[in-house]
């Protein structure tokens, strides 16, 4: 006869096991939600992307922890400026963390765009993306957009996808080029979590926009000729949300 102590020490196992269990099917079912919901909206690339007036583009570091030009960075710049010039996007927003007077992704990708002949009229900043849901969320309630193009690497999309559907914004995904790298398995890896994470903001505790602001439309200027680069001065000046400063609140 089995004694109290191990009769209770089996229970807990037992009970272990099966919360362990479904932990990994729960895990599991929110990862393939995401993915199967929006696979079909991902175009491989400018050349393919669906025409949209305007094209959100998700910010990251531009340099990588070793000081290297981040490609990730790169895949995402050099998209947006094929859309641009293939006439396959009016307008860009912009849209990264500038938590500090030290770190501004906006300022970086305006610089860079314009170096590739993006026209400054056709680019608005919004210096406040400190997430990806922070990013759509001030895109829909601070620049009025309902319908986007989303511009980040193909593993980043159906999160970013996922949460344009549940905020109301009819979006597809364009793809940006995703580098082969020792550090791209974490990213993936880390998208895996991420998604579970975005089920939780949208539908248990309701998460919210770390800074909105006063309503600002975004201003679309009609379409210069894109035949000829336009390279950048230093007499450029940005165009960005009248309300957003390197005071944001950070992430």
């Amino acid at each position: 006869m089995l004694s109290l102590p191990w009769k209770t020490f089996r229970i807990l196992l037992m009970l272990l096991g099966g919360g362990t269990l479904l932990a990994i099917l729960l895990f599991m079912a929110a990862n393939v939600w995401v993915l199967a919901s929006t696979s079909r909206r991902i175009d491989a690339g400018p050349q393919q992307c669906q025409p949209r007036q305007v094209a959100i583009v998700f910010g990251t570091s531009h340099r990588t922890r070793s000081g290297a030009r981040n490609p990730h960075f790169e895949g995402r710049m050099q998209t947006a400026a094929r859309l641009i010039h293939g006439l396959r996007a009016e307008h860009l927003l912009l849209s990264g963390d500038n938590s500090t007077r030290y770190y501004n992704e906006p300022i970086t990708m305006w610089k860079d765009l314009l170096d590739r002949g993006v026209p400054e009229s056709a680019m608005t900043l919004d210096y406040a993306g400190f997430s990806t849901f922070d990013t759509l969320s001030r895109a829909r309630d601070v620049f009025a957009v309902d319908s986007a193009m989303l511009v980040t690497q193909a593993w980043h999309l159906p999160r970013a996808l996922f949460i344009a559907d549940a905020l109301g914004i009819d979006a597809r995904g364009c793809a940006a080029p995703t580098p082969s790298s020792d550090g791209t398995w974490r990213l993936r890896a880390r998208e895996w979590l991420a998604r579970v994470a975005t089920l939780g903001d949208l539908y248990v505790w309701g998460r919210e926009p770390h800074f909105l602001g006063p309503q600002e439309p975004l201003q679309i200027d009609p379409r210069p000729d894109l035949s000829v680069a336009v390279p950048a001065s230093e007499g450029d000046t940005a165009r960005e949300s009248v309300n957003d400063s390197s005071s944001s609140t950070p992430r």
